[in-house]
C-alpha cells in the first residue's frame, strides 16, 4: 500500500492508481468533465488540477493522470489550484455560455457571471472532452464520430458530416457527453430515435412489447458477440 496526505487527510491506496480515483474513493470531491470509469481518463478538461508537493517540489497536475506516490502531499482547494480552475472555466463559458452545466460549476467556484473573455457566436455546447469519441470507439467499438477541423473550427461529428454508416443508434455518446451537447430524439411512440441526422428503428421486446433498443444495436450486437437475434430480443425489465 501506499501512504500519501489528500487535504491533510492521512490516506492508503493502491499502487497504479491516480489522485482523482483516490479522493474519489475517501470521499473527496474533486470537479471533472471528463472523467468516467468506463473510458481510461485523458485529461482533456483540465478541471481536476490539484497541486501537489513530493519532496521540496510543489506543483499543479492533471488529478486524474497522476498517480499516486509514497509521501505524496495533495491539495485539492489551494489558492493557485482554485485559480487555475476559474480560468479554465471562463474559457470554457467563453467556448459555451448556452451550457447549464458549466454555469452550474462557474456558479459553485465562485466565477464571475460577466465574461472574461469574448463568448463564442455559435453557442456550441461542445468542450472538446473527447468523451463521446472515446465512448463510441473503445466501450461501443464502432467509431462513428470522430474530430473535423482545426483550431476554433474543430468540432465533433461524423465523417464528412453525413450520415453515418457505422453509427448503431446506441446514444452511448449522448450519454456521456457531460455538457448536453449531442442531442437524441425519440418519438412519443417510441418506435424511432433520431441523432447525428439518421433516424433508427426501435425493437419491441418479444415479453413486454414496449421499444427497448435500435435495431441495429442488435444487429451489431448479434454479430460481434455471436449472439442469435431472439437472445437479445428482450428488454432487461423482463430478462
Amino acid at each position: 500500500m501506499i501512504n500519501l496526505t489528500i487535504d491533510n487527510k492521512k490516506i492508503e491506496a493502491e499502487a497504479g492508481q491516480t489522485i482523482l480515483e483516490v479522493a474519489r474513493e475517501n470521499g473527496v470531491v474533486i470537479p471533472t468533465l471528463c472523467s468516467h470509469e468506463s473510458i481510461e481518463p485523458s485529461g482533456s478538461c483540465r478541471l481536476c488540477v490539484v497541486e501537489i508537493k513530493h519532496g521540496k517540489r510543489t506543483r499543479v497536475v492533471t488529478s486524474c493522470l497522476y498517480p499516486v506516490a509514497e509521501g505524496l502531499i495533495v491539495d485539492t482547494k489551494s489558492e493557485r489550484v482554485m485559480n487555475v480552475r476559474r480560468l479554465v472555466l471562463q474559457l470554457l463559458l467563453a467556448r459555451c455560455p448556452e451550457s447549464e452545466q458549466l454555469k452550474e460549476m462557474a456558479s459553485e467556484m465562485g466565477v464571475l457571471a460577466e465574461p472574461r473573455f469574448t463568448p463564442d457566436k455559435d453557442n456550441v455546447k461542445c468542450i472538446l472532452c473527447r468523451m463521446c469519441v472515446r465512448t463510441c470507439e473503445k466501450v461501443v467499438g464502432v467509431s462513428a464520430i470522430g474530430f473535423s477541423y482545426r483550431g476554433t473550427d474543430k468540432k465533433v461529428c461524423t465523417p464528412f458530416e453525413e450520415e453515418s454508416v457505422t453509427c448503431i443508434g446506441c446514444g452511448a455518446c449522448a450519454y456521456i457527453c457531460p455538457t448536453g451537447h449531442i442531442e437524441m430524439e425519440t418519438t412519443q411512440s417510441g418506435d424511432s430515435r433520431t441523432i447525428w441526422g439518421r433516424t433508427f428503428k426501435m425493437a419491441t421486446c418479444t415479453v413486454c412489447g414496449r421499444y427497448f433498443a435500435p435495431e441495429d444495436q442488435l444487429k451489431y450486437i448479434s454479430k460481434t458477440a455471436d449472439v442469435p437475434m431472439e437472445n437479445l430480443a428482450v428488454c432487461v425489465s423482463c430478462r
